[in-house]
């Protein structure tokens, strides 16, 4: 009889393509209400709502993938309640609260990426709550991977984007070359208090998340779970150990364009990193737990 294998390689797949969507999804939300806020001189400002429509179109990307990834499960959800896929979408509160936060998420970076600025607090609301949703069904316990993800989001989200929309878009942009500098560094200082508190929520939320499912700590080096783990917290390690580097180092000696382009050089290797460490959680949540 062969073995039954430990996990679907279909499964890490989905688990990491719901990543990258809730990723863009929120990336574009941090980006717009931390990195964004900063500016200082009218003359910066035609950049400034460039780069917000930047990251308006990779929110709509995020979301449409979001969208996707729900179409794709409807149908197995709806046949496990015996239902069809209409009446199960328009009776499941879960399921209906999903599809319509994501709606208004997809409405509200439509309208940002229309230069309407109505459009992002519609678009923060979607993706911010759709995310915690669980809470509007008073499904309390369910919250900590939710915080977790969006927590991660946007931390990792809101960097993707500000490499992106912001530093790459900046240092091609001619009528802001006399102030790269100063426009780099005020979109990194910016995000720098974004990226610690949430950097900080990820820990907490991660910690309480492992302990769920370890159950005991021999889990950790006797498992697959846990050997998965590990690997998760290595790369992780990696991933604050260079958000450390360019917070104390990188972001201090900003103001001038080399300085920038250092710093979204070695952002790019950070995100490079929390790239692995996605790939590795989205095997890792597929594999069983270990039992208590």
């Amino acid at each position: 009889m062969q073995a039954q294998s430990l996990l679907q390689w279909s499964d890490p797949v989905k688990e990491f393509i719901g990543f990258l969507a809730l990723f863009l999804g929120a990336g574009p939300i941090g980006f717009r209400y931390f990195a964004l806020r900063r500016w200082r001189i009218e003359t910066d400002r035609a950049f400034y709502d460039d780069a917000a429509r930047r990251a308006a179109g990779m929110g709509l990307l995020g979301i449409v993938l979001s969208l996707v990834m729900v179409s794709i499960e409807l149908p197995g959800l709806a046949a496990r309640k015996h239902l069809a896929v209409t009446a199960f979408a328009t009776s499941d509160p879960a399921t209906m609260l999903e599809l319509g936060f994501l709606i208004l998420a997809l409405i509200g970076f439509l309208l940002a990426a229309s230069r309407i600025k109505a459009g992002w607090p519609l678009a923060a609301i979607g993706v911010v709550a759709g995310a915690l949703r669980v809470a509007f069904l008073g499904q309390w316990s369910k919250l900590v991977n939710p915080i977790h993800s969006l927590a991660a989001g946007l931390w990792l989200g809101t960097l993707l984007v500000l490499v992106v929309a912001g530093l790459s878009a900046l240092l091609r942009h001619e009528p802001t070359r006399a102030r790269r500098g100063a426009i780099a560094a005020d979109m990194v200082n910016g995000f720098s208090p974004l990226a610690l508190t949430m950097g900080g929520i990820v820990v907490i939320f991660g910690l309480i998340t492992a302990w769920r499912h370890l159950h005991v700590l021999s889990n950790l080096w006797s498992t697959p779970y846990g050997y998965a783990l590990i690997v998760k917290l290595v790369f992780v390690a990696l991933v604050f150990s260079l958000g450390a580097w360019n917070w104390r180092r990188q972001r201090p000696t900003l103001g001038t364009e080399p300085a920038a382009i250092a710093i979204r050089r070695s952002s790019i290797a950070e995100l490079t990193i929390a790239t692995i460490v996605l790939v590795v959680t989205a095997i890792l949540i597929s594999l069983p737990a270990p039992k208590a």
